[in-house]
């Protein structure tokens, strides 16, 4: 399983500054409340990262870069749709409107084309961060649509982090919003998804990894146990 890349983004500057070491400190406690191993915690491994970590490799078996390329080449985009489905179906990450909203989205040929041949450019293609994330963020919102919105964050980001954790994070908002304002982070939020918003994440990511790094038990493999870390922080199942 890949490793989690160095993230090419600032954590210097006015938003990282503004980060409170204390929120950081009972941040990283809360955390051991539930999980006193860190990320080698055994029921962290089975009540966080192992589903997500399932569907990792799922999706590197069935959806690799180089098995991607084929099934495009050959025009299949369909079964490309269908085992991005398959695989998701497998988290809870999305909420039942979200993955109802996704599956119409790509049951039309031209749906499974597009979300197929955008998502291969966002996870493998040329070009900087901020215009594949773009493209990408266009492409999901051009996806035909029925009842439910498809232009979600969770959507947006879901399938990046699945195929990619070692670059790419999971967008829950309320969570994620909760979790920095009790990290003491400024996070730059918008309901519709942006690079900015894309980037001010990422920043959040590496600056959590910064400081837990030297913390035994607390080097993040990927951006799977950041994602997990985030969401204890801001989910009301870990409201004690």
């Amino acid at each position: 399983m890949a490793r989690l890349a160095s993230l090419p983004y600032p954590i210097t500057g006015a938003r990282a500054s503004n980060v409170s070491y204390l929120g950081a400190q009972r941040c990283r406690r809360k955390f051991e409340l539930f999980y006193p191993d860190g990320f080698t915690d055994e029921t962290y491994l089975v009540a966080e990262r192992s589903y997500k970590e399932r569907a990792h490799l799922e999706w590197q078996a069935e959806l690799g870069p180089a098995e991607f390329r084929k099934l495009l080449a050959r025009g299949e985009f369909r079964r490309i749709a269908d085992l991005a489905v398959r695989i998701e179906s497998h988290t809870n990450l999305l909420f039942s409107f979200e993955k109802m909203a996704f599956r119409d989205a790509v049951k039309t040929a031209a749906g499974a084309r597009l979300f197929a041949t955008e998502l291969y450019a966002f996870l493998w293609g040329r070009g900087s961060p901020q215009r594949k994330f773009e493209d990408w963020a266009q492409a999901v919102a051009d996806l035909p649509r029925r009842r439910n919105r498809v232009l979600t964050w969770p959507l947006v980001t879901v399938f990046g982090f699945i195929a990619r954790p070692d670059k790419h994070l999971f967008l829950k908002p309320m969570v994620t919003r909760r979790a920095a304002r009790r990290y003491g982070y400024d996070f730059d939020y918008t309901c519709e998804p942006s690079w900015d918003v894309y980037r001010s994440l990422l920043t959040f990511a590496a600056i959590i990894q910064r400081d837990l790094d030297r913390k035994p038990g607390f080097k993040a493999r990927d951006m799977i146990d950041l994602q997990s870390f985030i969401w204890v922080q801001g989910s009301q199942e870990y409201e004690s």
